[in-house]
This record gives C-alpha cells, structure tokens and sequence, in this order.
C-alpha cells in the first residue's frame, strides 16, 4: 500500500488518528465500566429488577437532554462540548470510585450518579457525529466513518472481557481505570485540529425553534428522513440480541460461554467489514447495495432464527453484523453529506434519539414476541418484518433508492422556519 492509497489518506489526515484514540479510550471506559456498575448493584440489591434502573437511569436522562445538545453542538465549539461531555463522565468514574470506596450501600447514590452519566452522554453522540466531518475532507470521510465505525468494536468486544477481568480486582479498581481511560480520551483531544468549519447557524428567536429545526429539516429531506426511519424500524423489528441467551441455553445449548461468543458474532463481523470498506469504499448504486445489505440482515436473522448448530447460528450472527456495517456506513455517510454542518448537531441528535429509541423499542419487541409466539416463530417474523421494511422504504423513498454515488447527495438550505 502506497502513501497515496485512498486509506492511507484518511490516516494522513490531520487530528484522525488522535480522533479514533480518543474515541477508543473512552468507549472502552464506558463498555467496562456498564459491566462493572450492573454487577456491583446487583450484589447490593439481589434483585434483578435494579439492573432495569441501572439501565434507565442514564436512558432517560438521554432522552430528554438530545434535542437541547443538538442545539448547543452547532452553536459551541464541538471539540470543547466533548472535552466537558466526557470530563463529567470522568467525574461519573471518581463519584463511583468514592461510593465504593465508602462501601455505601445505598443503591439511590449509585443511580444518581448514573443519572449525570446519562446527561453527559447525551452530548457525546451528537458531538462525535458532527465533529468527524470537521476533521477529514468530504471525498474522504465515508471511508472515515467505515474506520471508526470499525475501530470502536474493538472496544464493544473488549471492553465487557476487560470490566469482567477487572472486577474481582475490587470495583475501586475497575472505576480507577474507566476514570484513566476518559482522562485520556480528553487529553488526546487536545491533538485533534477543526479543518472544515461551515457557516454558523443562523441566529433563531427562541429555544424551541433552534431545537426542533433540526426535525423540520429532515421533514424536508427524503434522504434524511428515509434514512432514520429505515433504521428505526429494520432493529425494531430485525434486532435479535435480546433472544441471545434464551437461544444459548434452551435451543443451542452452548450456556455462557457459547452466549459470549454469540454477542462477539455480530461485533467482529461489524469490525471485518468496517476494515475493508475503509480500504474499499462503495463506488456506485450506494441505495441499491444499502438496502440490500438491509435484506441480507434480515435474511441472516431468519438463517440463525431456524439453525440448531452453533457454527451455522455464529457464521449467520457474524454475516448479520457485515451486512449492518455496509448499512451503517452508507446512512451515516448520506446523513453526514446531505446535512449543512449548521445543522449536523440537531440532526444528529434526533438520529441519535431514534437509534436509542430503536434498540430500547426492538428489545422490548422482541421479548413481547417471544411470550405471545415462542422464541424461535419471534426470531423468525422479526427477521420477515426486516425484509417486509425493505420493500416499503424502497417503495416509500425512491430518492434514497436512486442515491449512485454517495459524494454526490448535497446539502440543502435549511428551511425557514415560521414565525
């Protein structure tokens, strides 16, 4: 490979590097520390009902704060918003470092602190969506977004193996990592250098109007709009990972061990096809082949749904996560390219909403399903309502469809909005 291949590019860009670093270290810090935080409330409650507050604690925090970060991402400096998000989830890490430290029993302390995670979560996402496209050229950034997309599996494979190596350390231990890691997230974005600044956000006359722009610009754009909503309800109906263990213990018999591996299927699949569309980006037809790898998703959920051999049910997991990536890479790069950098916060924000409303939603659909039909019939029909979404969001979004090459989709004006 020579220094003018296209990957080699992207590495050559100023700040990338130290980007994809950054970004490592403190998702690693949040995977480790999710595994440590459930474990430690559950020891202290027995009750598995807590690990459902564990999990709502920092999801509606989430919820409420998306629209209003959204907001301040395209109207502060983007570097600086993620320089405090992951700051107070350091501080997240020290509070939890000082409760155990305690040994304080009061699970209310713990959810409290998960709480404020939960809102500096809220700016991370849309921070680091907007941020990217300020950092690599245009031309370059869908094999960007495939290299960092790849890069942070790393840390959803290792980082719950390193939370569950960590915690018979003592969570005193395990905390004091997840608080390095986010320190030197922070302190590698010191390295990352803003090349590609747009136009500022025009100037609104109230809180409400900046923060629902953001909705009313994907209204008007079929691209955008088909683009979130295709992925809102192809995991809704498609995600599978809920009726993991179920499958592991009752249909293939593999126990935790064989769960674990199961979970990894789908991540290193994501990180092998991220790799290569780093290497090799999608030239031509890029509605065509999204939606295809969309159907081929479904298709693999279907396969592992009806398989009762481990290696035929890991092959498909692993199939299904290549064919999210190709999906993924193309609905980031079209949301990144049809969207002003103005607007990128906002519109990231509600994208960020639905991903989490899709995945909270596609479990709970999943679980639903199962108690009405039976594990397998409800593997089976969300693999069917995958395909089923397929061929109405083709039907639904004929510009999306018709999307050739992804450098050509532009940004539109914002629409005005009324007074």
């Amino acid at each position: 490979m020579t220094v003018s291949d296209p990957a080699t590019a992207v590495y050559r860009q100023p700040g990338f590097v130290p980007f994809l670093i950054a970004r490592l270290f403190a998702s690693a810090a949040m995977q480790i520390q999710a595994i440590i935080v459930a474990w430690q409330v559950y020891a202290l409650t027995r009750d598995p009902l807590s690990l459902g507050y564990v999990g709502l604690a920092q999801f509606l925090p989430m919820v409420v704060l998306l629209l209003p970060a959204g907001d301040l991402v395209d109207r502060l400096d983007r570097r600086l918003l993620l320089h405090l998000s992951w700051g107070v989830q350091a501080l997240c890490s020290a509070l939890l470092i000082a409760l155990s430290w305690r040994a304080d029993t009061d699970v209310r302390l713990f959810y409290a602190v998960l709480v404020l995670f939960g809102a500096a979560r809220a700016f991370t996402g849309p921070t680091l969506q907007s941020l990217l496209p300020q950092i690599v050229p245009r031309g370059l950034l869908g094999k960007a977004i495939a290299l960092n997309s790849s890069i942070m599996k790393i840390a959803v494979i290792g980082g719950p193996v390193a939370g569950g190596l960590l915690y018979p350390l003592g969570p005193v231990v395990a905390y004091s990592v997840t608080l390095s890691l986010f320190v030197l997230g922070v302190l590698m974005l010191f390295a990352v250098r803003i090349r590609y600044r747009g136009d500022p956000a025009p100037a609104e006359t109230s809180a409400w109007r900046r923060f629902t722009a953001g909705i009313l610009y994907i209204r008007h754009k079929p691209v955008i709009l088909g683009i979130i909503s295709l992925d809102l309800f192809a995991v809704l109906f498609g995600g599978i990972t809920a009726l993991l263990p179920v499958y592991a213990e009752e249909v293939l018999n593999v126990g935790p061990e064989g769960l674990g591996a199961l979970r990894s299927a789908i991540a290193a699949g994501a990180f092998v096809m991220g790799l290569y569309l780093g290497v090799r980006a999608i030239q031509r037809r890029a509605g065509l082949v999204m939606f295809a790898a969309v159907a081929v998703f479904g298709v693999a959920n279907i396969v592992f749904a009806l398989s009762r051999e481990f290696w035929l049910s890991f092959a498909a997991l692993f199939v299904a996560g290549a064919a999210d990536m190709i999906s993924v890479y193309v609905r980031l790069t079209l949301l990144q390219l049809a969207t002003p950098d103005a607007m990128r916060g906002r519109v990231n924000a509600v994208n960020m909403l639905f991903i989490g409303a899709s995945n909270e939603l596609g479990e709970f659909e999943s679980g639903v399903t199962a108690s009405w039909f039976g594990t397998v019939p409800a593997a089976v029909i969300g693999g069917v309502g995958t395909l089923a979404v397929v061929g109405l969001w083709m039907s639904a979004f004929p510009a999306l469809r018709k999307v050739d090459r992804i450098e050509d989709v532009a940004a539109d004006t914002p629409p005005a909005t009324k007074t």
